[in-house]
């Protein structure tokens, strides 16, 4: 997956996380204790951003009468998006559990709770935590299949006897965006609103003392639950601002027979909406609301095809995968699959600017719905692929043919560069699922002729230069890109003739032909000093591959670098079509070289960097990923396991065994069964490092591209080929 990111503003600057200024607030001196019915002073609060991106469980209800979605991270939910997945409106929810006197501990803090998943065909979560010989919190979330509602089981266990006290927090970010939040108490519900989206939060048992302050002020309930363990500074109503609300459970003390509650977090267009959705969801009862749950991704997974024989060592995992892939479809907007519902790094917690409202990784790329599309044809939800189809020629851009960087799932675009692959692919897909009908194809021919008639307006180069190949950061002659868009102009022909345009599938047929015969000469050295044998490059800009034509690498790389010493793995993608024999001495070569700069071996099986001195990933100290300076090489790309996948993809096409490959990605999922983009790859130094080795750092996780290439490569083990490569491709080119 690219980076999915535009090249930084250069006013950008870093700014302390939301967790860092919270956590100094809880040094303020307290306020005087508010009677129940002050609204909260000051105001309004700190800069509101997001949780960190390193996601142990991800879940939705199959049932699309529930336009809710929830993430979790440390331990506590964390962003809840709704009415679409392109919309967070909460940043967490979280519990805190206290003796009254002595400690109050947090959940994402102090609780240490492990995440797994304990059903394994369903997206129902669980997760432990406490403090050892005190007392155990057991806490399992799904949303209502029914209704737009979040509900949250918990469990509270004494283990030494004593009383404790549960407390709950909600931090809403409605709409995506929580700078101007309105929260009160309404009876037993706290409710909160921003005039567009509203939340309604109740408990059986009843919530009790409440209070409604701003983020990080006094008037929040953490440094007032960390003062004196209690909540005493409590305020009926807040806002607008960046609102909390802190509300303590009654009757759920951790002794026998008063262990249990139920929270159910209700969401509507306005504060009513909500609470009745709340109400309604409360009366269900937890017990059938987790078998509807359960049940409804049972049937999915029982309406696809087997797992594949090829699967079994990691069936688990293969599982995950397919739920992970139906659930990142948007059940407002059929056929938008997002990349993540995570925002990493500065998209996430570290810079205002960048990080609110989001947008980042829940966002569609349709170079991602390709990756989405192919899987899902795969494992047999040919629907849900054609979906995809459909939802990416509706947002096809016009009068030109193109397709937007990214867009939100309504299709509104969001960053605006262009990539030729993500103009092709979206043909390549609606090959492979049939979709060859006159509708259809009205845009495939819009692509296929925007690909046809390009010229970058900078260089004024055409196809197959692409203004910005996959990684997203450099323009070029890409392997990968140029791979795609032969793809591409050779579907659009075959659908071309079913549509009875003979005309058009011979110039584009004619075009192709050339890119096959060329992609080698502009892309392949054979004077880089990087092997004595020819090899593919990352990229050229100008086309000439055995020419320096230095280049600025980004992300805080040299300032000028030699084409020919930059290599990426993108080449295999010639081979995976069909465009090259799996066995050219070429991709051999190539290989060697990307195995000596790129490849990574980890306890779990080996990764693969992206390209020569990547530096999208952590600082070397295992820091989160920050903009920098050319030349600072202040971070560090680590492995990916996309890229382990896409390798795996290559053993099989040359004939040779790929469980391993499979073996490893599977290994990097963490307890939630969920893969991250990016796995830590242990380079020293490493005195603060940030994870464990074949594991996954704090990059986007679940990243939806990670199980969508798990799957495919298990298809493409079993059939013993590219699970996506067309025959309409490979006789033209391998025969």
């Amino acid at each position: 997956m690219s980076a999915h990111r535009p090249i930084p503003h250069p006013r950008a600057a870093l700014a302390p996380t939301a967790a860092l200024l919270l956590g100094a607030s809880l040094l303020a001196s307290p306020s005087a204790a508010a009677a129940p019915g002050v609204p909260a002073p000051g105001g309004p609060g700190v800069k509101s951003t997001w949780t960190e991106a390193d996601k142990t469980g991800f879940g939705t209800a199959r049932d699309r009468r529930s336009n809710v979605w929830f993430t979790l991270q440390r331990g506590r939910v964390s962003e809840v998006f709704y009415p679409d997945l392109s919309t967070p409106s909460v940043r967490s929810l979280e519990l805190a559990v206290t003796d009254g006197a002595t400690f109050t501990d947090r959940e994402a803090v102090d609780m240490r709770p492990a995440t797994a998943r304990p059903d394994a065909r369903s997206l129902r979560f669980r997760q432990v935590g406490g403090r050892p010989g005190r007392y155990r919190v057991v806490k399992q979330v799904v949303t209502d299949p029914r209704r737009a509602a979040l509900v949250v089981r918990v469990r509270l266990q004494s283990l030494d006897g004593r009383r404790y006290r549960l407390f709950v927090r909600h931090d809403p970010a409605l709409n995506n965006g929580g700078m101007d939040d309105r929260a009160r108490t309404v009876g037993q519900t706290l409710v909160a609103s921003d005039g567009q989206v509203a939340t309604a939060l109740r408990a059986q048992p009843r919530l009790g003392a409440s209070s409604n302050g701003y983020a990080g002020l006094a008037s929040d309930g953490w440094p007032d639950l960390r003062d004196d363990h209690r909540l005493d500074r409590r305020h009926r109503s807040a806002g607008p601002g960046n609102v909390v609300q802190t509300a303590r459970v009654s009757r759920v003390d951790g002794l026998p027979g008063r262990q249990r509650a139920t929270l159910t977090l209700g969401f509507g267009r306005g504060v009513s909406d909500a609470r009745a959705t709340a109400a309604s969801s409360a009366r269900v009862g937890w017990s059938s609301l987790q078998r509807r749950y359960d049940r409804g991704w049972h049937r999915y997974l029982a309406g696809l095809k087997r797992v594949p024989a090829t699967a079994a060592p990691v069936r688990r995992q293969y599982l995950a995968s397919a739920l992970v892939l139906a659930a990142a479809e948007d059940k407002r907007n059929p056929g938008a699959v997002v990349a993540s519902p995570s925002a990493p790094w500065v998209w996430g917690d570290e810079v205002p600017d960048l990080s609110s409202p989001s947008g980042a990784y829940h966002l569609v790329w349709s170079r991602d719905s390709y990756e989405f599309g192919s899987a899902m044809w795969a494992m047999g939800d040919e629907a849900a692929a054609r979906r995809i189809v459909d939802w990416l020629f509706r947002v096809q851009q016009r009068p030109d043919g193109s397709f937007p960087q990214n867009s939100d799932v309504q299709g509104t675009p969001v960053w605006s560069e262009l990539q030729l692959d993500e103009v092709a692919l979206p043909i390549v897909l609606a090959r492979l699922t049939g979709k060859t009908d006159r509708r259809t194809y009205e845009g495939v021919k819009r692509a296929a002729t925007f690909l046809e008639r390009f010229r970058d307006e900078e260089t004024g180069r055409p196809a197959p230069y692409s203004p910005q190949e996959r990684w997203e950061n450099q323009s070029g002659y890409s392997p990968n890109s140029i791979a795609a868009q032969i793809a591409g102009l050779v579907c659009a022909a075959d659908i071309a003739r079913t549509n009875g345009d003979p005309a058009s599938a011979q110039r584009w047929l004619r075009l192709a032909d050339s890119w096959a015969a060329q992609a080698k000469g502009w892309t392949v050295t054979t004077n880089g000093p990087l092997s004595t044998n020819p090899y593919f490059l990352r990229l050229t800009k100008n086309g000439l591959p055995n020419t320096a034509s230095p280049y600025q690498m980004g992300d805080g790389g040299p300032v000028q670098i030699d084409q020919r010493r930059v290599v990426d793995p993108s080449f295999l993608a010639l081979a995976r079509w069909g465009i090259l024999p799996a066995d050219d001495p070429v991709i051999a070569s190539s290989l060697a070289v990307v195995d000596q700069e790129l490849k990574v071996q980890t306890p779990n099986g080996p990764f693969w960097r992206r390209f020569s001195l990547d530096g999208y990933g952590e600082t070397r100290d295992g820091g989160q990923w920050e903009i920098t300076e050319p030349g600072t090489f202040t971070t560090l790309g680590r492995g990916w396991p996309i890229l382990t996948g896409e390798r795996g993809e290559q053993e099989v096409a040359a004939g040779r065994d790929a469980s391993s490959y499979l073996a490893t990605i599977a290994a990097s999922a963490n307890g939630g069964d969920m893969i991250s983009e990016q796995v830590w790859d242990g380079r020293p130094p490493t005195g603060r490092p940030c994870c464990t080795a074949g594991e996954g750092t704090r990059a986007a996780t679940p990243l939806v591209w990670s199980h969508g290439l798990l799957v495919r490569l298990a298809w493409t083990m079993q059939r013993g080929r590219p699970a996506d490569q067309q025959a309409v491709v490979a006789r033209r080119y391998l025969d």
